[in-house]
């Protein structure tokens, strides 16, 4: 059974899931564990903010949208301490580089980054840089990587929620699992927000993100038999991917 003290949202969820997300100085109660994932997408909006500010400064004194979108990546890195990155590239390294359950396992779990790690890295980066750049040419491109950011981060709680944990360890077994109404309520707020920022474009980012999410449950589910925190990074990551691109067609 999940493991969630009470379906009830608080207010000290928020500094919960920023100082879980992130890398800002703020203190919080971790006791609530996964009861706290529904303000997971409100760290996205923290980030999405402090990425803002200096990207926004740059385009205004006329720095290409394409060096603009350096700023922005680098200021997600700074902020979260690239948390979402190395799980990325550790469950690159270990569903593709293990042959079973337990070699995929004990190779995310080591800190070393492998050819698979690498690579993908290289190919998040690449696509993240190129569609920022394209989505910051238009008036509306705070609201839109927002939108993003909210999505991306509302992912993780369906995964916490929808699949075992894989290990008995971890960052992900330490906060527990999430009921469906914690999950419902990050999923919520997400797409709410999606709407209200994106207008036109929120429908087409819901089911990228639903579908994206689904795929790598299903991954994770079929090699590890279950989810971790990497795994959770590497879906928020994969899904911002997935949404950036979406909103350059």
């Amino acid at each position: 059974m999940p493991k969630d003290d009470t379906a009830m949202l608080r207010v000290g969820d928020i500094a919960t899931a920023l100082a879980l997300l992130t890398r800002l100085p703020i203190r919080a109660n971790f006791t609530r564990g996964a009861a706290a994932a529904w303000a997971y997408p409100l760290a996205g909006v923290a980030t999405a903010v402090l990425a803002a500010l200096p990207t926004g400064a740059a385009l205004a004194f006329g720095v290409p949208p394409l060096l603009a979108a350096l700023i922005w990546i680098a200021t997600h890195v700074i902020v979260t301490g690239a948390m979402h990155e190395d799980g990325l590239a550790d469950s690159a390294d270990g569903l593709w580089g293990g042959w079973d359950r337990s070699r995929r396992l004990e190779i995310m779990k080591d800190s070393h980054i492998g050819s698979y790690g690498v690579i993908a890295l290289c190919l998040s980066l690449a696509a993240r840089w190129v569609a920022v750049g394209m989505i910051l040419q238009s008036p509306q491109w705070f609201w839109a990587l927002v939108a993003v950011d909210m999505l991306s981060r509302a992912a993780m709680p369906v995964l916490m929620a929808a699949l075992p944990h894989a290990r008995d360890t971890g960052l992900s077994h330490a906060q527990g699992r999430p009921s469906k109404q914690t999950a419902g309520a990050a999923v919520f707020l997400a797409i709410v927000a999606s709407v209200l920022l994106t207008g036109s474009h929120a429908m087409s980012l819901i089911v990228v993100a639903l579908a994206v999410s689904l795929a790598t449950a299903s991954i994770a589910k079929s090699k590890i038999g279950g989810q971790t925190g990497d795994i959770l990074g590497a879906t928020q990551q994969l899904v911002e991917i997935a949404l950036l691109i979406t909103l350059t067609l």
